[in-house]
């Protein structure tokens, strides 16, 4: 994408952790201006609570944003990144 500053790409991020561990690297991604797409869907509800917990503080100590988008799914994005919600009907 071109923009007045120069080229810009964004990268999405698809994570499904399967261990605890594997949360820093969310939160790593989001301070590398990724955006990542946390499926937390697979694992016991208890170890889902604590990951997302984890990335949404440190994502939020990045100045960076958290949209549920599911039961156990969460998008967390840079803060230079715009997330919008489209309503059914309003397009």
């Amino acid at each position: 994408m071109e923009t007045p500053f120069g080229d810009w790409w964004h990268e999405i991020i698809v994570s499904s952790p399967i261990a605890f561990a594997e949360a820093l690297d969310a939160v790593k991604a989001v301070r590398q201006q990724r955006t990542v797409l946390l499926n937390l869907s697979g694992i016991d509800p208890c170890l889902a609570q604590r990951i997302a917990d984890f990335v949404a503080g440190g994502v939020d100590a990045l100045d960076g944003h958290m949209h549920r988008m599911g039961d156990q799914v969460f998008l967390f994005s840079p803060s230079l990144v715009d997330v919008r919600k489209i309503s059914p009907g309003k397009h």
